[in-house]
């Protein structure tokens, strides 16, 4: 769980960019890869969208779980171990989807794409498949059902309430959806662009991009671990969530744009 600043500009502008981390886990990956190769011959307009439809189901699910926290925030306090529990919950999935992704790549034959892993799409059975716009976005609202996400908007309102009411914790929920609109949108176009060139630049961005989502999973997995065994980091660690969070984002970002540029070389006759 973050610890969040407790000034309102600092509070916008980390959730934003929170927001734009949560865009790139490893299972909002996953799934929008799988959506946009489902959609990309029969309806490849659409296909292009898929990151778009998801994050939009995913952040109105974000945004009703804070209005609902805010409305109850004086008659509820977050128990002590709600921080912890969520710490331990989310450096597990990190560990396990760093893993997996890693594995995908060392697996990928020379000349298969490397597709990311993820957990919770496999829950959702034929709605992996889904071609219809209302369907996609009904995926992404499914995804907002878990409690990383649960926990993480009941945080966002809870924090809103020390600034004012239901009006400043829509749009901590607000900023959230709108960093991961950004990430999830951009990545659901690159993938649709990696599905139109099946070529070896093609297949070198893939490549890139997973070992990119698997090193960041275990990084943030073991810097969270190191908080949790040792006061001093968590101590060091204060204040500096906004620094963290943009250095993560700018990485990641980095990595994207690099594979993205390999994308648009020539395809090698």
């Amino acid at each position: 769980m973050e610890t969040l600043p407790s000034d309102w500009l600092s509070l916008l502008i980390l959730t934003f960019v929170l927001g734009m981390k949560h865009g790139f886990d490893a299972d909002h990956l996953a799934t929008i890869d799988g959506l946009t190769r489902c959609n990309a011959r029969t309806r490849p307009a659409m296909a292009r969208y898929c990151g778009t439809l998801f994050s939009l189901g995913h952040g109105a699910v974000v945004m009703a779980i804070a209005l609902g926290v805010s409305a109850l925030a004086g008659q509820w306090a977050v128990p002590e171990w709600f921080g912890t529990l969520g710490s331990l919950i989310s450096i597990a999935f990190l560990v396990l989807l760093g893993s997996l992704n890693l594995a995908a790549v060392l697996r990928a034959g020379p000349d298969e794409m490397v597709q990311p892993v993820g957990l919770k799409g496999r829950l959702l059975g034929s709605l992996r498949q889904a071609s219809h716009p209302a369907l996609v976005a009904l995926v992404g609202a499914l995804f907002a059902l878990s409690f990383d996400t649960l926990s993480q908007a009941a945080f966002f309102a809870l924090t809103a309430t020390r600034f004012g009411g239901w009006q400043e914790a829509l749009t901590l929920a607000l900023l959230f959806m709108l960093g991961m609109l950004l990430t999830d949108g951009i990545n659901g176009l690159w993938i649709a662009r990696l599905i139109a060139r099946a070529d070896q630049v093609a297949l070198v961005a893939s490549r890139v991009m997973g070992l990119v989502v698997s090193g960041i999973s275990l990084l943030v997995a073991a810097f969270g671990a190191a908080k949790l065994l040792s006061p001093a980091i968590e101590t060091w660690s204060e204040g500096k969530e906004l620094a963290f969070g943009a250095a993560l984002v700018v990485l990641i970002a980095a990595s994207f744009l690099a594979a993205m540029r390999l994308t648009r070389r020539p395809a090698v006759a």
